[in-house]
């Protein structure tokens, strides 16, 4: 309480009724704050809100009732994304409704339109929830303020600027085609599919992991704990042979290695036991190096050791471990060459067996269901390894997550249903009323689907196709301008 009665609201206190009552009234908080413009206090107003499907929000609105100032804002009340995510939306000239799109910017977002060279920082325009519109005009009308002023001092940049807020105007009235680009280090940021749940043709969603000059900024530290004690234990700073960052540390591989492999089919004569021990065969060493924690972005530590899959290739296993905050993370990455064709994998699932097959799918791999009429393109999920009804499920988690507004207000009641059936569709093909096909396209060939026979020949419901990548495909994925003439130099004179 303070000295005028007055009751101090506990945002975080709020924000956790809200978690733990999704379905009570959400109360609106008002605090009397100073106008940054008049000087007089105004109100703000508080909702403590969750978007289906998206994440927890705190939406602030601002207004003064001594100057008529105005002003609204987004937070994010959730937790910070593993990854960060960037949305490249292709506006066409005359479509009015791609700039009605909704768009969900966080405070630490930046906005870029290439073809005028245009980039809103994330200090510019801090959280807002609106459309391409809105954002194109917010910033006109915050470049515009000041053009009187500027006029008088320094004319030749007025007159520039007057040129470039032309540009701008005509890209948000949808007068010409652009491409709108954001780009948000947390992850917490969205812009609207209507297409959803199929692929949209103008929108191009990537997620990327965050390099350690986004975690400072993000206010994350770099170095864990036991990096401190090592700078007490050497207060000169020096490196030693112990503590070297760089160094990579080999250790055994225990119950998996080959060795441990050896000494189990010397203590039993089953031939069975020595046919799945080196059914997935292992090396007899983990190479461990040094990494920064995907979630806070302290220091620790990644594994990494090859084996190869039977008919498939060798691959890269890598797995990280934190021990500040418990964040675990598995990646599988392909080995050896890159293949000279790309792969097409079709599989008929007819029964419960075909939903346990093993699944490796690459992030250059796309994703067809054809009797529903979904398509995920290359890098929707990135490079998972699961299984048939793991793949589903996380198509379906991923759908309820990225689109956000699915399920929101100022959606008709047609699209309501029609994702509300679809997403029903979706869950039964777990439940095997009818058969259906499941089909991974990758153009690098890096995915897999385990057979259930021990010939692959013999798998009737699984079936591979290669093909000639085209000049489009090996453009997206960098193989024209690869050159490797002088490493081949290099290998024919070693």
């Amino acid at each position: 309480m303070t000295q005028d009665g007055d009751t101090i609201v506990d945002v975080r206190s709020a924000a956790e009724a809200v978690s733990a009552d999704d379905e009570a009234a959400t109360p609106l908080h008002e605090i009397e704050s100073l106008c940054m413009r008049c000087g007089e206090n105004g109100i703000t107003r508080l909702l403590l809100t969750r978007i289906p499907h998206f994440r927890e929000i705190v939406l602030m609105a601002f207004e003064c009732p001594h100057c008529n100032e105005r002003n609204n804002e987004v937070q994010f009340a959730g937790e910070l994304q593993p990854r960060g995510c960037s949305y490249c939306l292709k506006v066409p000239s005359g479509d009015y409704k791609v700039l009605n799109r909704q768009v969900v910017k966080s405070d630490s977002a930046t906005i870029k339109i290439p073809e005028l060279d245009f980039e809103i920082p994330p200090e510019a325009q801090r959280g807002t929830l609106s459309t391409v519109e809105g954002i194109l005009m917010r910033a006109l009308n915050e470049l515009q303020a000041l053009q009187d002023e500027r006029k008088k001092i320094d004319p030749e940049t007025a007159e520039a600027l007057d040129r470039f807020l032309e540009k701008l105007k005509s890209f948000a009235t949808g007068e010409v085609q652009f491409t709108f680009i954001l780009d948000d280090p947390t992850g917490n940021s969205f812009v609207e599919n209507p297409c959803a749940p199929a692929v949209d043709p103008l929108l191009t969603i990537k997620f990327y992991d965050r390099t350690p000059e986004q975690h400072a900024s993000l206010g994350f530290l770099a170095e864990s704990s036991s990096g401190r004690d090592h700078d007490v234990e050497n207060p000169t700073g020096a490196l030693t042979e112990e503590h070297r960052p760089d160094e990579i540390i080999r250790e055994p591989h225990g119950s998996v290695g080959a060795v441990a492999g050896h000494r189990a089919i010397v203590q039993c004569s089953s031939e069975e036991m020595a046919a799945a021990l080196f059914k997935y065969s292992a090396p007899e060493e983990v190479m461990t190096f040094p990494s920064t924690c995907g979630a806070c972005g302290v220091r620790c530590e990644t594994r990494m050791f090859v084996t190869h899959i039977p008919y498939f290739q060798e691959v890269i296993v890598m797995a990280s471990t934190c021990d500040a905050c418990g964040y675990r993370s598995s990646e599988l990455k392909p080995g050896g060459k890159i293949s000279e064709k790309g792969k097409k994998i079709t599989l008929h699932v007819k029964n419960i067996k075909d939903l346990s097959r093993d699944v490796i799918k690459s992030d250059s791999a796309s994703v067809n269901v054809p009797e529903l009429d979904l398509e995920l393109a290359s890098g929707t999920l990135g490079g998972i390894v699961t299984t048939v009804e793991g793949l589903i499920t996380k198509i379906s988690e991923n759908l309820e997550r990225v689109h956000g507004f699915t399920f929101g207000d100022s959606l008709d009641e047609s699209k309501r249903n029609k994702w509300q059936d679809f997403r029903a569709r979706l869950i039964k093909l777990l439940q095997l009323e009818d058969s259906w096909t499941l089909i991974i396209d990758d153009a690098l060939a890096n995915s897999f689907v385990a057979p259930v026979t021990d010939i692959i020949e013999d798998d009737k419901q699984l079936t591979f196709e290669e093909y000639e990548r085209s000049w489009e495909q090996n453009e997206e994925l960098g193989l024209n301008d690869m050159d490797t003439a002088a490493a081949d130099v290099a290998y024919e004179n070693s």
